[in-house]
């Protein structure tokens, strides 16, 4: 397996600030810079790889196998000024004689974003030195790709060597600087092939070699898999629940003691009605029409009265030893707690023994025994 030493140049120049590669041109080839240098390192853990800027002209990382600290530095550039190709690879070329092993082939990567103002015979003399020094060179071409193909396509013919291992990759705006760069010769292995894909972009682990790391190929397959299964089982439960959505409603108990109230006072309406003469059916048909715009306290006192009403008149039309005057009041009835047994027990759904039904029960007194008062007061007024 070939070794290698990779300097990457990078545009930081003024025109880098535009935006017709997403987010802006730097920023584009900041994940672009990323995906090479992962590429780089994973095709051989001894490569190397350095990073130096072409308009300020510094280097930011010399030549290392430690990718986190090459991306360090690539995140501290900004951009100012104008990109000089021919002083950036000079240093590039500088740099890569001191590579860690001289068994290492050389490779320069420039990124150009902005109008190259070199002349192409400066370009082609600065490609034949390349040359000489047995350095490889790609070049990323973008954003200012209708200005700049003419140049840089006579300076790539120039480096090239007899196996064709310089590229020139022309991307016009639209996709993504990194997406292009994967289906390009730039990211290809070292027999020709393309890898299948990058470990870290789009969750695939093809690329992570098996051979080199196979503890960790595997545990990331086990990963992946762990998290397809349960996705999978996430979306047959979300898929089932849908389907039984409406098979199988249960309801809250509010909504049960609710429903049951109102039967109990339907079936108490529809008693009356059935028993009520024709003067009288009017205004319980309604009031029937009414009782479902009552708050449920008031439910329940009209479910209580009307079972009262009834219970007196079924006393009455039985002829029970027990004679009730017409004139007896609801306090009477109330006050006697098997009486108030009997008349509870026959409402479908009401508990009688519940707070609810005791501070109902006790307002009905109270209106009762205050009736009663203002009667005896409005007797005592005619008396005299």
């Amino acid at each position: 397996m070939v070794l290698e030493s990779t300097m990457i140049c990078v545009d930081d120049s003024d025109w880098m600030r535009n935006g017709d590669f997403l987010p802006t041109r730097i920023q584009a080839q900041q994940d672009a810079v990323n995906l090479i240098c992962h590429a780089k390192t994973r095709q051989n853990a001894e490569n190397n790889v350095g990073l130096l800027t072409l308009a300020s002209l510094k280097v930011l990382s010399t030549l290392t196998t430690d990718v986190g600290k090459v991306l360090k530095s690539l995140y501290t550039v900004s951009p100012k000024g104008k990109v000089d190709i021919a002083i950036g690879a000079s240093t590039a070329i500088l740099a890569l004689k001191h590579r860690m092993s001289k068994n290492h082939k050389m490779r320069i990567i420039l990124f150009i974003g902005s109008p190259i103002d070199t002349e192409e015979k400066d370009l082609v003399k600065l490609a034949k030195k390349l040359k000489k020094n047995k350095v490889s060179v790609d070049v990323v071409n973008f954003g200012e790709d209708t200005s700049n193909t003419e140049k840089l396509t006579a300076f790539i013919s120039t480096v090239n060597d007899k196996q064709g291992s310089s590229h020139l990759v022309t991307i016009p705006p639209g996709p993504l600087l990194s997406d292009a760069l994967m289906s390009s010769p730039i990211m290809a292995n070292e027999d020709g092939s393309m890898p299948s894909s990058v470990g870290g972009f789009g969750g695939n682990v093809d690329f992570v070699d098996a051979d080199v790391d196979p503890e960790l190929a595997m545990a990331l397959r086990v990963s992946l898999e762990e998290s397809r299964q349960r996705q999978e089982e996430e979306s047959k439960k979300a898929s089932s629940v849908a389907a039984q959505d409406g098979s199988a409603f249960t309801p809250n108990p509010s909504s049960i003691e609710e429903s049951l109230l109102e039967q109990a006072l339907a079936i108490s309406l529809d008693s009356r009605m059935e028993t009520a003469s024709p003067t009288t059916d009017r205004p319980v048909t309604t009031q029937s029409r009414e009782v479902s715009s009552l708050t449920e306290e008031e439910q329940m006192e009209l479910a209580m009265r009307m079972s009262l009403q009834d219970f007196k008149d079924i006393q009455q039309g039985d002829g029970e030893s027990k004679e009730m005057d017409d004139d007896m009041d609801a306090a009477d009835l109330i006050s006697d707690p098997s009486v108030l047994q009997s008349v509870l027990g026959s409402i479908q759904g009401i508990d009688p023994n519940s707070e609810m039904v005791r501070n109902l029960v006790g307002s009905l007194k109270e209106e009762e025994e205050s009736m009663d008062v203002d009667e005896g007061k409005n007797e005592k007024k005619d008396q005299d």
